[in-house]
């Protein structure tokens, strides 16, 4: 397979434009039909400046890290990324996966060339500066001082003490040091070559954690990043590792694994008015001693780019379980019968059940009263105006919309991607997504343990 220039590039490009076949293209530059799909497809997002003449381009290992979470945590797809970059192929990303798996989770920077030479002082020999000197100076003053406010940042973050230890000064020059001159740091920090190299030296302290570190991260990875260092301690009891949690807090601390965190809700104190259909029977108590005891539904939009979904879910208050859930172009009585439906089709008892909405329309309608009666379940109904008397729905929203949606709506290009994304999130929600107050287990193994006893 030949490798294209330039100039063959922008021909594909051209002679694709003017109608010829892709499977003609690739015969014709004899390369595979895939890179001409791929080329075609960079060209029309980057225009013919995303296509590179001499060396190679340099990624650095924070901007490998942000590309490859995009895939492991976003699920974005990787031919998608690599367009969106400008790679010149998708298999350099292919190539980083790979890499990043194999080093278990860690991107490891490939040093290319020389070390970066430190800064040196200009020579004046008392004779006036020319212009090209007093640039060369100014940008040596600047490299200097954007080196000194990195080293301040990293340790003002990470030391909550007034002055910061030797080896915590020594994790920020070894950090910085790809991207500043290593003397320059030495003098900012006032660390001596043979001190740095001295903790440099010194055994990994988790060089014995390498096993816990490795399950930590595929946690962490496998669960988009939804996961803090409580699920993770729970998820690692579950696997039959008893890990106390301060130092699963540590090591994810100290490979930065962030947790997504939720935007809080402010608190509204609004007491309403009593619905005229039904009485609040929950009186915002959520708790439950068995499945089908009480249970709790809304409707929430979600809008993409102007179009929208709706989704309605009943949500079990025992283990939080999502019962049953429609999703529709629109809010309506169909979608509502339907979601009723499915939750219905077991034809269990619901004699005791309490079942909670807010003032909906759609819950003061007839037909829908109509079916709860036939189940003999007692409806609820929020007061007018007061979303915490559905509480748990609103919980569940907020969790859902934060884990999948918020800050995430561009890796949806359809609704109809969006609708599969929804329902993926709500099979993870019940079947994989442990909660601590359930004792580490999930919506669903909680529900079917309650019911095994029962």
């Amino acid at each position: 397979m030949s490798k294209l220039t330039k100039k063959d590039k922008i021909e594909i490009y051209e002679r694709r434009k003017n109608g010829e076949t892709i499977s003609s293209l690739a015969k014709a530059f004899n390369t595979r039909e895939s890179n001409i799909k791929y080329l075609i497809a960079l060209i029309e997002k980057h225009g013919y400046d995303i296509l590179r003449n001499g060396k190679n381009r340099i990624y650095s290992k924070e901007f490998k890290l942000q590309t490859i979470n995009r895939i492991l945590i976003n699920n974005e797809s990787i031919n998608s990324v690599a367009i969106d970059i400008g790679l010149a192929s998708n298999g350099i990303l292919h190539n980083w996966l790979s890499k990043f798996k194999e080093n278990e989770y860690n991107v490891v920077e490939k040093k290319k060339g020389r070390k970066p030479k430190s800064m040196t002082k200009l020579k004046r020999n008392n004779k006036v500066l020319s212009e090209k000197d007093k640039i060369k100076l100014l940008e040596d003053e600047i490299i200097y001082l954007k080196a000194e406010n990195g080293i301040l940042k990293k340790i003002e973050s990470s030391s909550s003490r007034k002055g910061a230890k030797r080896e915590e000064k020594v994790r920020v020059i070894a950090e910085l040091r790809a991207k500043y001159p290593f003397k320059m740091l030495l003098k900012i920090a006032g660390i001596s070559r043979s001190v740095y190299y001295y903790y440099i030296d010194k055994k990994d302290i988790d060089e014995k954690n390498k096993d816990i570190i490795e399950k930590i991260k595929e946690i962490y990875y496998v669960n988009k990043g939804r996961y803090g260092y409580r699920r993770v301690t729970l998820e690692l009891k579950n696997q039959g590792l008893n890990i106390n949690h301060k130092k699963v807090q540590r090591l994810m601390k100290k490979f930065n694994l962030q947790s997504i965190v939720r935007k809080k809700r402010k608190y509204s104190s609004y007491k309403g008015q009593i619905g005229k259909i039904a009485d609040n029977h929950i009186k915002r108590n959520f708790e439950a001693t068995a499945p089908n005891q009480k249970w709790f539904t809304d409707v929430t939009e979600f809008n993409l780019r102007g179009e929208k979904l709706y989704l309605s879910p009943i949500l079990d208050a025992y283990g939080r379980y999502i019962v049953s859930y429609d999703i529709s172009h629109s809010a309506n009585l169909e979608q509502i019968n339907h979601m009723l439906n499915l939750a219905f089709k077991e034809n269990e008892n619901y004699e005791n059940l309490i079942f909670h909405s807010d003032q909906g329309w759609q819950y003061q309608h007839y037909s829908y009263q109509k079916k709860l009666k036939e189940k003999k379940i007692t409806q609820s109904m929020s007061r007018k105006g007061n979303s915490l008397d559905n509480g748990l729905m609103e919980c569940f929203f907020g969790l859902l919309k934060s884990e999948m949606f918020y800050d995430q709506e561009e890796k949806y290009k359809t609704l109809e991607e969006l609708k599969e994304a929804i329902e993926d999130y709500i099979y993870y929600y019940n079947n994989k997504r442990i909660k601590e107050k359930l004792k580490g287990l999930t919506p669903a193994s909680y529900r079917s343990q309650s019911l095994l006893v029962s």
